[in-house]
């Protein structure tokens, strides 16, 4: 695998000012493996949290800060979770994957996935794309980058020459999410909507007041509608 960084030298691998706060994500075997490469890493990285599904991770994520979240993408999540994990957490996520899909892996990367690492890659590989994902940086190997960047170039091409799809690009991952739970349910309260999201009405009437302005919308009748002609009622 042609990898976008060089190597890192062990001068570059002292330590941090404090250690990188890890949390993985995976099958109890799995993670238990895991835990013990991130160890060997000490004490420039540091376990802070393990769970066998993002369900569990999330709690986790509200009562303490955390640096990367490493996730095993080939468990039982659905790819559309990692936009909820996004939305609540500013962790950066890199993805542990055996999946030859690489549409796939190109979709999470373009959702915002932080760096791929496949599981045929050396331990010591996994080591090195933590600390370069936390200093800001994408792992992701050549030709990944350049269909990103193609798509990435295709995407805005498209939304030059439809103007509601550059007004839906402003959307936060957030209001998507938001505008996804009105439509699905158009009847629905605001309280109960508001619960499904796991916010306050007074945070949902936020959302919905950013969503109407960029839209050019005044209430949640032209939400639906729009929502369903421009197929934003599908789950993300």
């Amino acid at each position: 695998m042609a990898f976008l960084l060089p190597n890192l030298s062990p001068t570059m691998l002292i330590g941090h000012s404090h250690p990188i706060q890890v949390h993985l994500v995976a099958q109890p075997l799995v993670c238990w493996g895991l835990e013990r490469l991130v160890q060997t890493a000490h004490p420039r990285l540091e376990v802070a949290g393990m769970a066998s599904c993002m369900a569990e991770i999330m709690p986790m994520l509200e009562r303490q800060a955390t640096d990367v979240l490493v996730l095993d993408l080939d468990g039982e999540e659905p790819l559309n979770a990692l936009s909820e994990l996004q939305a609540q957490s500013r962790a950066k996520v890199l993805v542990l994957t055996g999946s030859p899909d690489t549409a796939m892996l190109d979709r999470a990367v373009l959702g915002g996935v932080r760096g791929v690492v496949k599981k045929r890659e050396p331990p010591l590989i996994l080591i090195k794309a933590i600390e370069k994902v936390y200093e800001g940086e994408l792992w992701i190997d050549r030709s990944a980058t350049s269909r990103i960047f193609m798509e990435m170039a295709r995407q805005k091409a498209a939304e030059k020459n439809d103007p509601e799809k550059s007004k839906i690009a402003t959307l936060t991952l957030r209001e998507r999410q938001t505008i996804v739970a009105l439509a699905s349910d158009a009847a629905a309260p605001g309280k109960v909507i508001a619960g499904r999201l796991c916010i306050s009405e007074h945070t949902l009437r936020n959302h919905l007041t950013s969503i109407y302005s960029k839209l050019g919308l005044s209430n949640r009748l032209d939400l639906y509608a729009y929502a369903s002609k421009h197929a934003l009622n599908k789950p993300l």
